[in-house]
């Protein structure tokens, strides 16, 4: 599975100082909402959680606004998509993208999909790593896949929801590899925590951001991260690739809203993102997550978002989980 987030990235990054300089031409005012709401799909603690609630003090600075993160889980993303494509195109409410929306959309049919609503604004690319807990047996990939072959259920692997790019990606090592160990999925990034540090996995992909204490504190132990190459605040973190599995794979991660949002609200939301990104203190936080920040203003990030989903759409066909 290879998506060329690379080059969308340079481009989405160098037009991004365009989008600034356009919608800096948009009178400077407080957002035209005292209160916004960002849902997420994601339960306390997991990923996109976790990087909403990170950023809402510095949209709120940027923007002018009070922003608020509520948690709407359940039907991987489908109850928070329903929520959010039910709602006023007004700019009061956003949802927190990340592939598991269009991932849903395509799997479970749900009555609301990512088809009801359009892309605003993207902020990050989010690097995944395969985690173990500290006093694991494995220390590479290859060890999990030995003993994965030697005995399939002795190594149970752990995901997200059914429908998040870490279930698919994890599907697809399968394939690769050749093992057939069992996937458990969970509720979000905080329950599958939880289910490495018990021990009910074996092993998990996750990112950064909601690892870090448990990384600081010594409790689980990274062995591969799938990107091109080693991740900046992490030289000692072999890939997937240098290990012997061709996977390359980055999660977006952005702001999306209900049908019909008006294009000022959209530049407004486009310097936003360009100031918080630029703040030191956030930044300071994103680098140390290895967070690659690739600012899409919504004229790119709706196609984006559309190429991705025939992308997976292609794949999940490819590998008979989704029927032509």
């Amino acid at each position: 599975m290879r998506f060329e987030f690379g080059r969308i990235a340079g481009a989405a990054i160098l037009s991004a100082g365009l989008a600034f300089g356009v919608a800096g031409q948009v009178a400077a005012q407080d957002y035209p909402h005292d209160t916004v709401t960002l849902v997420t799909h994601s339960s306390a603690g997991g990923g996109t959680d976790v990087f909403l609630r990170e950023m809402v003090g510095f949209l709120g600075k940027a923007m002018g606004a009070n922003f608020v993160v509520e948690n709407v889980t359940g039907g991987s993303g489908a109850n928070a998509m329903a929520k959010l494509a039910t709602s006023p195109a007004d700019g009061s409410i956003f949802y927190g993208t990340t592939p598991t929306y269009i991932n849903t959309s395509l799997l479970s049919n749900p009555e609301y999909d990512f088809t009801d609503m359009e892309g605003v604004v993207n902020v990050f690319m989010d690097p995944q790593i395969v985690f173990v807990k500290a006093d694991s047996p494995f220390q590479s990939l290859t060890d999990l896949i030995e003993a994965a072959k030697a005995d399939p259920t002795a190594v149970p692997f752990g995901v997200t929801t059914p429908g998040s790019l870490d279930r698919q990606v994890m599907e697809q090592f399968k394939q690769i590899t050749g093992v057939t160990s069992p996937v458990i999925t969970h509720d979000g990034g905080g329950e599958l925590l939880i289910s490495v540090l018990n021990g009910t996995v074996a092993v998990a992909i996750g990112e950064i951001q909601e690892l870090g204490p448990q990384i600081e504190a010594g409790e689980i132990r990274l062995l591969a991260s799938y990107t091109e190459e080693r991740l900046g605040n992490l030289p000692d973190l072999p890939t997937a690739r240098e290990q012997g599995i061709d996977l390359v794979v980055t999660k977006f991660r952005g702001i999306a809203g209900p049908k019909g949002i008006p294009q000022d609200i959209k530049d407004l939301w486009a310097v936003g993102i360009a100031k918080v990104l630029e703040d030191p203190d956030f930044k300071a936080w994103y680098e140390a997550q290895s967070l690659v920040p690739t600012l899409m203003p919504a004229a790119e990030y709706e196609p984006f978002l559309n190429a991705f989903a025939e992308q997976q759409k292609a794949f999940l066909i490819q590998y008979g989980i989704l029927k032509q």
